[in-house]
């Protein structure tokens, strides 16, 4: 007998997407419900990875805090350094030296270089491109090589302080840093030569995850999200910090908003980053890598080694700390995925009162609802990779 399709009982399929898969980039939860193939609805589910960060830090006194701020987005460890020393310095008062804040810029530009490699790596294979992933690696271990002879770490660095830097650049190091940089506008020409025109890559991002500025503003949406939906905002043109005001760079923007466009202008920011470390190390000034002020800013090593009154600070300022001024802070970075921000309110005690941080990996995953309802669930994993977020930065 025919049947009266008007009398077909059709339902939709509600079903959970990670925590454990791999292409929520960590522990993600999504619960999607289905209409056949298609998104009706999605409701990401955070939480799995919360470690409290924000409280340990109202525990710890400021300076214990920076090799927490490493683990949150642990792919930007310098980035997270640089916010929270800043919105500490902000509260203190201190003005850093110029030859530490230009070595900040250098370590924080190909901080983003990397972070950018691992998202083209993963998003790419997350769509199939394995060949992609393996030279993106091979560039950000050049890099890991470059943070190792700094400080010894590959991943958490903790290295910039508050006042300054840990210690000063060893020897060779912008020698190996400009071969570094030199090398990366070939390597990210190779990177297009794979995608760029790839038909399948162009099929799986153009027109998918869709986001125009409207949306994005609503939605709080920063860092290369925003800025492919066509709002040229970069905390770095529009309220510099660090003497990025001395540095000549484009802020690159694109129209569509979608996945392709995403990846066009991290592209544009990996070859931008390239030219603000070529000027830094062609301009690095002389001077002090870290701010003399005995009552903050602990004393450089060597002085330590030869001086009694030296010795003395360093004592009291890693056993008790520093006591700032009362008063409240916010100050704001652009991290490789958007806008990073470090909220601290002090008592005048030891340790801060409230520490909050604005993690761009947060605030921009609300955007995926908007960009995978109506679509296929294919879709979802291409929107998930273009957001580029690190859990460990969603889960504080």
């Amino acid at each position: 007998m025919p049947t009266d399709v008007a009398n077909l009982h059709t339902e939709t399929m509600t079903i959970n997407m990670g925590p454990q898969h791999p292409s929520t980039h960590g522990v993600l939860r999504l619960v999607l419900e289905l209409d056949g193939e298609t998104v009706v609805r999605c409701t990401p589910v955070v939480g799995y990875l919360h470690t409290g960060m924000e409280k340990q830090g109202e525990s710890k006194n400021y300076s214990k805090f920076i090799p927490t701020t490493d683990r949150m987005d642990y792919l930007a460890a310098i980035s997270n350094n640089l916010g929270f020393c800043l919105a500490v310095e902000k509260l203190l008062g201190i003005e850093v030296p110029l030859r530490a804040q230009y070595i900040r810029v250098l370590l924080t530009e190909m901080t983003r270089i990397s972070s950018h490699l691992v998202w083209l790596g993963t998003h790419a294979m997350d769509l199939g491109a394995q060949t992609v992933f393996l030279y993106c690696f091979r560039e950000r271990e050049k890099f890991q090589l470059l943070q190792e002879m700094i400080c010894g770490a590959r991943l958490t660095a903790s290295f910039v302080r508050i006042g300054g830097v840990m210690l000063d650049l060893p020897d060779g190091f912008l020698e190996a840093s400009r071969e570094f940089v030199d090398q990366m506008p070939r390597h990210i020409a190779q990177y297009e030569r794979l995608l760029t025109r790839n038909p399948i890559w162009l099929r799986r991002t153009q027109g998918v995850g869709v986001l125009t500025a409207e949306q994005c503003l609503a939605l709080s949406v920063t860092g290369p999200m925003l800025r492919a939906s066509g709002v040229k905002w970069d905390l770095r043109k529009a309220r510099p910090y660090s003497s990025y005001e001395h540095f000549d760079f484009d802020v690159p923007t694109g129209t569509a908003g979608d996945v392709y466009e995403r990846y066009l202008v991290r592209l544009e920011e990996m070859r931008q980053s390239v030219r603000i470390c070529q000027q830094a190390i062609d301009r690095m000034p002389a001077g002090d890598y870290r701010a003399r002020d005995s009552k903050y800013v602990l004393p450089p090593r060597e002085d330590v080694h030869r001086s009694m009154e030296a010795l003395i600070h360093h004592f009291r300022l890693v056993s008790e700390g520093f006591r700032p001024p009362v008063g409240e802070v916010y100050q704001a970075i652009e991290a490789p995925k958007g806008e990073l921000g470090f909220y601290l309110v002090s008592d005048g005690g030891p340790n801060p009162y409230r520490v909050h941080v604005r993690g761009p990996s947060f605030v921009n995953l609300q955007s995926l609802p908007a960009m995978v309802e109506g679509r296929l669930v294919a879709d979802v994993v291409a929107a998930i990779g273009s957001v580029d977020i690190v859990l460990g930065e969603v889960d504080r």
